[in-house]
């Protein structure tokens, strides 16, 4: 069921809803999480259940503020502090000691978790709406609402598509980063970046006033980082086949194919996602213009690859996203739906 997620009632029911230890469709501003309360160990193992997820992937938990970190974190270290103050609430995700016998099962046993504070105006207003009660709900975990490994949901109707009517949804509209946050491992000494995202590198070093090391960096001289959501090699995978190429090989690789795309009618039906302008051979050749502007590709980036999906697309030829700080994020997901 969707529910108008700026209506005070419909906050209210989600609140109900989580703290009765069921599941909810949660708009943030970077995808839609499948949430819980993060303590109910119960309604937790719903959500690896729901999503066919492993219980040792950890969870990102969502707070409202600082005292929800100081509930869940035993320390924040002092180059976290200014983070905090900079980029939430918003698409940051600080990995932090957890406190003991908090949360072990949304941290996937690990003595480490996930905070952030998401800035869509239904999400700030469903973690108020759960610290307001005699046991108040400290955390949400919420993972995105899709099948494991599969494309993150940007809509309402995209997380029912995944779950069906039965799941309580909040629809806040579609969401404006529309990829997951920037992870920054906070448990090394130092700043380790394990998930890029719209928030980069250089802002984050900008903020602390410390190098952020990338996790390759680290563990060529310690143990490996923390799990962390959205990091396995594979992820955030449509059905069809995605291959990335540059702007000239992929044209070259549509004049190669020429008239043969037609072929049968069981021929496989081709779509490419470019910046670059593209001669197509065939109309059976589905094309998406990607913007120039990397934040605006981030936003409809999920969208575009579950559209192609939903037209029987076997194969995505995506034009490789440029080498800069600003393309990061969509990069990585990029790479890792093609991997």
């Amino acid at each position: 069921m969707i529910l108008d997620g700026f209506a005070a009632e419909s906050i209210a029911a989600g609140a109900d809803w989580i703290r009765s230890g069921e599941l909810l469709g949660l708009p943030t501003e970077t995808v839609y999480g499948l949430a819980a309360d993060a303590e109910n160990d119960s309604a937790v193992a719903k959500i690896f259940a729901a999503k066919g997820r492993p219980a040792d992937h950890p969870l990102i938990v969502h707070v409202l503020n600082e005292a929800g970190v100081a509930h869940f974190a035993d320390h924040v270290p002092d180059f976290a502090h200014p983070l905090i103050q900079a980029f939430w609430p918003g698409p940051l995700t600080l990995i932090l000691p957890r406190r003991q016998g908090v949360a072990a099962a949304a941290a996937g046993g690990q003595d480490s978790i996930g905070l952030r504070s998401p800035s869509h105006p239904v999400a700030q207003a469903l973690l108020k709406a759960c610290l307001q009660a005699l046991r108040p709900v400290w955390g949400v975990a919420a993972p995105s609402a899709n099948q494991f490994g599969r494309v993150s949901p940007t809509t309402a109707a995209h997380v029912q598509g995944e779950f069906g009517a039965d799941l309580l949804i909040l629809d806040g509209g579609p969401c404006a980063v529309g990829i997951e946050s920037t992870i920054i491992d906070c448990t090394r000494g130092v700043p380790v970046l394990l998930r890029p995202g719209v928030i980069t590198r250089e802002q984050v070093q900008a903020a602390c006033g410390q190098k952020v090391l990338l996790k390759e960096e680290l563990e060529a001289h310690a143990a490996p980082a923390p799990r962390a959501s959205g990091t396995l090699e594979s992820h955030y995978a449509p059905n069809a086949k995605v291959r990335l190429m540059d702007a000239k090989a992929l044209q070259q690789a549509l004049d190669l194919l020429g008239a043969d795309i037609d072929g049968t009618a069981a021929s496989p039906l081709i779509a490419t996602y470019s910046r670059a302008i593209l001669k197509t051979p065939s109309s059976k050749v589905l094309r998406r213009r990607m913007p120039d502007d990397a934040d605006a590709t981030a936003q409809q980036l999920f969208a575009v690859l579950r559209d192609f999906d939903s037209q029987g697309v076997k194969l995505i030829w995506i034009e490789t996203p440029p080498e800069t700080p600003a393309w990061d994020g969509v990069r990585d997901r990029l790479q890792r739906a093609s991997a």
